[in-house]
């Protein structure tokens, strides 16, 4: 019989259930407003666009401001706050008929989604036995992995076969579906009670320092990843493979489902080194294989490569965020990888949609796998160096 801790409890499910939600709300409308805007609204491509940009600014400027709550609220508190306003904003989207109107539910949806997958991520950190933390965030993860799958296929296909409205109702059930999920997660009470001790508020108490260099690492890597989102469908296109273009990110997840027990388990035998080093290999060899995808194999190998390597390393640095932090920090840490995280994938979007209107796609996407060789130079600077120069500082003071 094993003595290991019990990773699949009620709260774990629970939160994950409800990040899974928060997410397929989130995919539902990334993929349709824009179309929405554009065919319905009439508005230009770049206002459309802000339908996106507007949701993920307020996520990221929400988040530090939610880490800092958590602090001193409690988790729970804060969590069900932002569940609330995140199900309260879906309805909304039934009654504009301007730009104006949809950017302000934005904007506030924006913020409910920030809090609340800031409030989740630092539950789930609290709620996974320390010994399973690399398997535990990675299974959390993989909720946010499967709503990106399935997101857009609901979204693309409500809209298509039954118009907008049902599918804004869709996401109204789904995102009152993330507050149902949440409402089931019971925590001990000190952690409803919040951290008593929390510093005053000030600018600087908005991020957990400890976090802040793997999130670079990750923000800078998320980049390519944003060239993924963005334009891999239309990238099918142009390579005659519109055919197999859904099935890029099904491949993605199903990789890492099938993956995903041994990686995390590997994380927390073997630490992250083991794991990022061959990911980010397997990332960039994933990238040149898509630029030079001429069939339907190398396009969904290219897929299972990146989702093995790319699909790996988001939650491997997030477990180095967390762990880094102090147990009391760790909804700070969740709060600021997350944000320079999304930072990356905005600054992303606007920088690879420039690159792409001056060169193809292929070769964009060859260029990416050097981008990720230099983030293996970061890795090593930001965390494997700095970590080592901490032991061995820590070692020269014990024996001092």
């Amino acid at each position: 019989m094993s003595n290991k801790p019990k990773l699949w409890t009620k709260n774990f499910i629970g939160i994950s259930a409800s990040n899974f939600f928060l997410f397929l709300t989130f995919y539902i409308l990334l993929v349709t407003l824009p179309s929405y805007a554009l065919n319905e609204l009439h508005t230009s491509a770049s206002q459309a666009g802000l339908m996106t940009t507007v949701f993920l600014l307020s996520a990221i400027i929400s988040r530090p401001l939610a880490g800092n709550w958590l602090e001193r609220a409690g988790n729970k508190k804060v969590l069900l706050t932002a569940l609330i306003l995140f199900a309260a904003a879906a309805p909304f989207y039934l009654f504009p008929k301007t730009t104006a109107g949809f950017l302000v539910i934005r904007l506030l949806h924006g913020i409910g989604f920030g809090m609340a997958t800031t409030a989740a991520g630092a539950i789930v950190a609290d709620i996974i036995p320390s010994s399973r933390r690399g398997e535990g965030m990675g299974y959390f993860v993989l909720s946010t992995n499967m709503a990106m799958v399935l997101g857009p296929f609901v979204g693309l296909m409500t809209m298509q076969q039954w118009g907008a409205k049902i599918m804004f109702i869709i996401s109204i059930a789904v995102a009152i579906g993330a507050l149902i999920t949440g409402l089931s997660v019971k925590l001990p009470k000190q952690e409803q009670d919040g951290q008593k001790a929390a510093a005053a508020f000030s600018v600087r108490n908005l991020f957990e320092s400890s976090a802040v260099p793997i999130a670079i690492v990750g923000g800078f890597l998320a980049i390519v990843y944003s060239a993924l989102l963005s334009f891999v469908s239309i990238y099918a296109a142009q390579i005659h493979l519109e055919h197999v273009s859904s099935l890029f990110f099904v491949v993605y997840a199903v990789v890492l489902l099938i993956s995903r027990p041994f990686t995390g388990k590997w994380l927390d035998l073997y630490g992250p080194n083991v794991i990022s080093y061959p990911c980010l290999i397997l990332f960039a060899i994933g990238m040149v294989v898509l630029s030079q995808s001429n069939g339907a194999f190398t396009f969904l190998l290219s897929a299972g490569l990146i989702g093995l390597g790319w699909g790996t390393l988001f939650p491997t640095f997030q477990t180095i965020a967390i762990q880094n932090a102090e147990p009391r920090k760790r909804g700070l840490a969740t709060a600021t990888f997350l944000s320079i995280y999304d930072t990356g994938i905005a600054f992303g979007s606007f920088l690879v949609g420039i690159i792409a209107a001056k060169m193809e796609y292929s070769s964009m996407y060859f260029i990416c796998a050097f981008y990720i060789l230099i983030g293996v130079g970061l890795f090593y600077v930001l965390h494997t160096k700095r970590k080592t120069t901490a032991k061995a500082q820590s070692r020269a003071q014990e024996i001092s």
